[in-house]
């Protein structure tokens, strides 16, 4: 059995990310005993995972599934009871987040790790209040659509051990997730960083009327973003040089670089440039309907996820 295999997780909180997470666990054959306190919870999770089934059985998950692994309480401290994993997706709200956290902590098994799928509070921010096993506390933090993308992002806090930082990494990549560990806090993490510094630049490229929402777009989508959804930017850079690889692509290119992040641009927010933006979003989409092309982006990324497990040169 893998040293990250798991029989029994819990899951606080199924929205959007909760439910991806259900979807992703009983793929895998998890049991999964899951919370959330808005109306009809266990209806919605169950709508949920059958809308993601068709995407989870083209990434080899059974033809259904097995709602009989899962299990909808109306408390989270009963249903975090048995877990060996406990993911927890509440709001991003600093006091309520501290306090779910500390209701999970003195509830779960001790060697349970208690992850967060927070994507931007820090984790010694959210284990300030257990006062049991704090050790256990992390976050895990998920990519949309979780069931889909496999990064996690492993983020430990002050108080977090090493030995469960390792445990969760385990169990993410049992669960066939590619996680990454995070090793210092931050705020956003790692990628949510690098998507920050990409909107940056977009944002205030569309506010001085250098390029439409549409170009910028095509520009990513037909561009680096082909490239990057195979390889990462330092590999991409080193490919880009030739023989000489990434240390000639430095000394050709760098000085010129240096220069473009000067010349960037620092967009303020505001109602007119929010405004430009949704509007060059709806000029781009026309009578596309969401769903479509959320189902489109899903069915691509599927594919694509395929033939790169078959490429063994990657990384």
């Amino acid at each position: 059995m893998s040293a990250g295999a798991i029989r029994r997780a819990a899951v606080i909180g199924t929205g959007t990310i909760g439910a991806g997470w259900v979807s992703t666990l009983l793929a895998r054959g998890v049991a999964v005993a899951a919370y959330d306190p808005g109306p009809d919870s266990a209806g919605r999770l169950r709508a949920a995972v059958t809308g993601h089934w068709p995407t989870m059985r083209l990434l080899g998950a059974p033809p259904r599934p097995d709602f009989g692994l899962l299990r909808v309480l109306d408390d989270p401290a009963t249903a975090v009871r048995d877990a060996e994993l406990v993911q927890e997706n509440g709001p991003e709200d600093e006091a309520l987040k501290r306090e779910l956290i500390a209701e999970l902590d003195a509830a779960a098994p001790p060697g349970a790790v208690i992850a967060s799928s927070s994507s931007g509070l820090p984790p010694s921010v959210v284990q300030a209040g257990c006062t049991r096993h704090p050790e256990r506390v992390l976050v895990g933090h998920p990519f949309h659509p979780v069931h889909l993308i496999p990064l996690v992002e492993v983020v430990g806090g002050r108080g977090t051990g090493a030995a469960f930082t390792a445990r969760a990494l385990a169990v993410y990549e049992w669960l066939g997730k590619r996680p990454i560990h995070v090793r210092h806090e931050v705020a956003g993490h790692v990628a949510n960083r690098l998507q920050a510094a990409l909107w940056r630049e977009a944002y205030s490229l569309v506010e001085r009327g250098i390029a439409t929402v549409a170009d910028i777009d095509a520009a990513i989508a037909h561009g680096p973003g082909l490239r990057w959804s195979v390889l990462g930017p330092f590999v991409n850079q080193h490919l880009s040089g030739g023989a000489g690889g990434l240390s000639h692509t430095l000394a050709h290119l760098g000085p010129p670089m240096v220069q473009w992040w000067a010349d960037l641009g620092t967009p303020t927010l505001t109602a007119e440039l929010g405004a430009a933006l949704v509007d060059g979003v709806r000029a781009e989409l026309g009578d596309r309907a969401d769903a479509d092309l959320a189902a489109a982006r899903d069915r691509v990324v599927v594919r694509l996820l395929a033939a790169k497990a078959t490429e063994e040169a990657l990384p």
